[in-house]
């Protein structure tokens, strides 16, 4: 269980606050040409692909979470590289696949909440309505109801930095549930210690 919360934190913590820079970026320079808006964007998702690989391989963990990770580090990874390479083919549809990843994105934390929920940290829910928000907010980009430009791209800052801050509060909480764990353990390694001291006498 130590293991799973170790692995949510390390998956999320790059990819937040990537998230939280580039949404920053957009917001504060709306007008920034669209190749820099991709080539950034392909950026974000390379290195946040890379980090689920790296976390994937390290941990070495078996669990269904832990492998659709993986699939999701492999998808951002070649999207994000391709996307750097041919940053042309992306600009008339980058709301469209903004949208998508911030959806995925809500999808991954939706599935944070319910490992929380199952390791009974009382405030799950709070995380669930924040990957639910998330996804629904990737929605709004994929229907992509801006005519203007600035808008739009201010906009896609605003979304990704309410997605890296969501996953940040994620993060913490299950930084909290984790510390929770290995002080009942250690408590519980001490009671055992203590028991068998009491028996040898």
């Amino acid at each position: 269980m130590y293991q799973f919360l170790k692995t949510l934190k390390a998956n999320c913590l790059v990819s937040a606050i990537l998230c939280v820079l580039f949404g920053v970026t957009l917001v504060v320079w709306p007008d920034i040409s669209s190749r820099v808006v991709c080539t950034g964007l392909g950026c974000v998702l390379a290195l946040t692909g890379l980090v689920d690989l790296i976390t994937f391989f390290t941990r070495r963990d078996g669990t269904l979470l832990a492998q659709l990770n993986m699939l999701v580090g492999i998808v951002l990874f070649v999207l994000g590289a391709w996307i750097i390479l041919k940053p042309e083919m992306l600009i008339m549809v980058i709301p469209v696949v903004v949208g998508i990843i911030i959806i995925i994105h809500g999808v991954h934390d939706v599935m944070q909440a319910v490992g929380l929920w199952k390791q009974n940290y009382d405030k799950w829910w709070v995380a669930l309505l924040l990957g639910i928000a998330t996804a629904g907010f990737g929605g709004l980009l994929v229907y992509n109801p801006f005519e203007v430009v600035s808008t739009m791209i201010i906009l896609i800052g605003v979304l990704l930095i309410f997605d890296g801050i969501s996953d940040i509060w994620i993060i913490s909480r299950i930084s909290r549930t984790a510390k929770a764990v290995v002080e009942t353990m250690e408590a519980l390694d001490v009671d055992a210690v203590d028991i068998t001291g009491k028996d040898g006498k």
